[in-house]
């Protein structure tokens, strides 16, 4: 349930798919081109494979992201366990271990199937709040009624789907390298599934399984992308089958067979299991469900405030959902957004594919179609033969849901007083700058610094995921206290914050270059045999403290998104998903502890209170150099 990617592409290509790149293309230095794979996945076997760090490295990283958090007792005893791990003949073994399995020609990552279970698939927390993440999409004044928005959205996600199931789309690049594109496998056709100990998923065939399902008043209504000739449906008759869902659904509200997948994922398996006893054709039902291109959530309420667009996304009713699968969410008001299943990918996936469709529509690209004038199907409900068991577990599966969004609490902060322009024109990293800012906020909350995971991603390697940049450091530390200590000078505050902004970029280059502490820590972990001992440092109670993670951030900004944002990590801790516009910051606070609001005014402050301090010293740097 660890984040999205905080550093993102910024992939911009909105146009339809291209021709297959010829065999004159050069290549990137140090990347070579695999003639019997698609454009998509052409550099994927010359990509690299995740490094496995010095223990020397990840020590000293270790050791100094925990100091702003520790007393000087508390830093030596801390310092002591780790010099004793990294001395030791264990130490020395595990990570002959390591390297060995990092050298396995059969393992191309050997972080991935260790960490997928163990962050996601072996999660038995509900999916949503602790796992899902949503997407407010930018309001479309041109399709305000559901069933026009709706229609419109699957036509211009249609494109996306092709280019990815025929591995026509162009793979993402930072700087010119290329990036992992094996995630995107799972975008469409694609469901997690509820097992003991741990879930599975499973990718369907596009071609057999070309279809959408519907949900209206808990109802599921299978309806295919084509008609029988194969002609994909147009935006238009699209729009006809949506009204026809809306009027099939009626009034009243079905038993929310729906709400079984926002249970923790022991009972979900039960109940699923449950479900397939009480009758045959329950299992033909689910799997229409799990096959689709994707779930589209027809939700009857009006959503207006970010508050109400952001809960409405993030958990909605509990009833009208299918968790286990990404869900595209329109509501009355002709509003909309996406709920995204995370286990399989992380969130560089999934935008690209809402910026496709949302930028190819609000720009007038995107082929709606022309109806063939061929009949159209009604659409057909799925049906769920549910006896007295199966109405029981989806009883206490609803009473749970409602009882574990009731103790959360989410706000949003847009703040308009700048954005990426100005701090840019005061020369600092936007991202370190929100960054800061939230360590102030934190300090003036708590007067201690946060402990902090912002996510980094890991693609530019083979079935790369992501790194933690921890965000507290002593220079975020040192600059916070003196912004809160009234005898400071700003000359004094801006050359800690430039200290503390260049910390960030460098563990945020260290973690992308896979040379964070946190996966190589619990790598070396899980070599540990059955029997060995557990070394020191994982049992200093500094190891739990300093990754118990109270802020978990992550940016993600995109013209074509009004929101988004996910839950907290930690009972007592708090979701910061943010968004860094031209002109503004905005933060989606999410939480269990009652205190968001205070929070949300604090990162107010603190956002104010360092662009005037910055603004102030760069004034009076100015007229400096006027005198001379």
């Amino acid at each position: 349930m660890l984040r999205l990617t905080a550093r993102l592409p910024r992939p911009r290509s909105f146009a339809m798919p291209a021709n297959r790149k010829s065999s004159t293309e050069v290549p990137p230095k140090g990347y070579a081109i695999d003639p019997t794979a698609g454009p998509m996945l052409r550099y994927q076997a010359s990509l690299p494979r995740l490094p496995v760090p010095t223990i020397s490295s990840t020590a000293h990283k270790y050791l100094e992201s925990t100091r702003p958090h520790l007393t000087p007792a508390e830093y030596a005893q801390t310092e002591a366990a780790v010099h004793a791990f990294i001395g030791s003949p264990q130490a020395a073994e595990l990570q002959k271990r390591l390297e060995a399995r990092a050298a396995d020609p059969g393992v191309l990552s050997w972080l991935s199937d260790w960490w997928n279970e163990a962050a996601y698939m072996g999660y038995r927390d509900p999916v949503v709040v602790f796992v899902s993440y949503f997407y407010i999409h930018v309001d479309d004044r041109l399709r305000t009624k559901p069933a026009q928005r709706a229609a419109s959205l699957l036509k211009a996600m249609l494109p996306f789907r092709r280019m990815t199931e025929t591995q026509e789309l162009e793979p993402e690049k930072v700087r010119g390298a290329p990036l992992c594109m094996d995630a995107y496998k799972w975008l469409f056709h694609s469901s997690r599934y509820p097992t003991k100990p741990s879930d599975t998923a499973r990718k369907f065939d596009s071609a057999t399984h070309n279809h959408v399902v519907f949900v209206r008043k808990n109802k599921f209504y299978y309806v295919p992308l084509v008609h029988p000739s194969g002609q994909e449906l147009s935006a238009d008759e699209l729009e006809t089958q949506v009204n026809r869902v809306i009027d099939l659904a009626g009034d009243v509200p079905a038993t929310p067979v729906g709400v079984l997948t926002s249970d923790n994922r022991d009972n979900w398996t039960d109940a699923r299991a449950a479900l397939l006893a009480a009758d045959p054709a329950n299992a033909a039902s689910l799997e229409a469900i799990e096959s689709a291109m994707i779930v589209v959530c027809l939700d009857d309420t009006k959503p207006v405030t970010r508050e109400e667009m952001s809960n409405a996304c993030w958990v909605g009713d509990g009833r009208n959902r299918f968790y286990d699968k990404h869900q595209l969410i329109v509501f009355e008001n002709g509003r909309s957004g996406f709920l995204g299943e995370h286990s399989c990918m992380d969130g560089t996936s999934t935008l690209r594919m809402n910026e496709f469709m949302l930028a190819i529509l609000a720009l007038g690209k995107a082929d709606l179609g022309t109806p063939t004038g061929e009949a159209l199907p009604a659409p057909t409900e799925l049906p769920f033969a549910l006896n007295a068991t199966s109405r029981d577990l989806i009883a206490g599966a609803a009473t749970r849901f409602d009882a574990l969004v009731a103790a959360h609490e989410l706000h949003v902060l847009h703040y308009e007083g700048y954005g990426k322009d100005a701090i840019k024109r005061l020369g600092a990293s936007p991202d370190a700058w929100a960054q800061l800012v939230k360590q102030l906020a934190f300090h003036k909350m708590f007067a201690r610094p946060g402990v902090t995971y912002e996510s980094a991603q890991t693609r530019k390697y083979q079935l790369g995921r992501t790194e933690v940049i921890r965000a507290a450091s002593n220079e975020s530390r040192a600059w916070a206290e003196a912004m809160l200590n009234p005898a400071e000078t700003d000359g004094h505050r801006a050359a800690l914050f430039r200290k503390a902004v260049t910390r960030h970029l460098q563990y945020a280059a260290w973690s992308a270059d896979g040379q964070g502490v946190d996966r190589h820590l619990f790598g070396l972990k899980k070599m540990l045999k059955e029997g060995e001992p557990i070394p020191a440092l994982y049992l200093d109670r500094t190891f739990a403290r300093t990754s118990h993670w109270e802020l978990s951030t992550s940016q993600l900004s995109s013209p074509y998104l009004d929101g988004w944002g996910y839950g907290e990590v930690v009972p007592d801790g708090y979701g910061l998903a943010y968004a860094i516009g031209e002109r503004y910051i905005r933060w989606t606070i999410t939480s269990a502890r009652g205190d968001a609001a205070k929070l949300r005014h604090y990162l107010a402050e603190a956002a104010t209170e360092t662009k005037e301090m910055m603004d102030r010293v760069a004034k009076e740097e100015g007229e400096k150099k006027a005198k001379l």
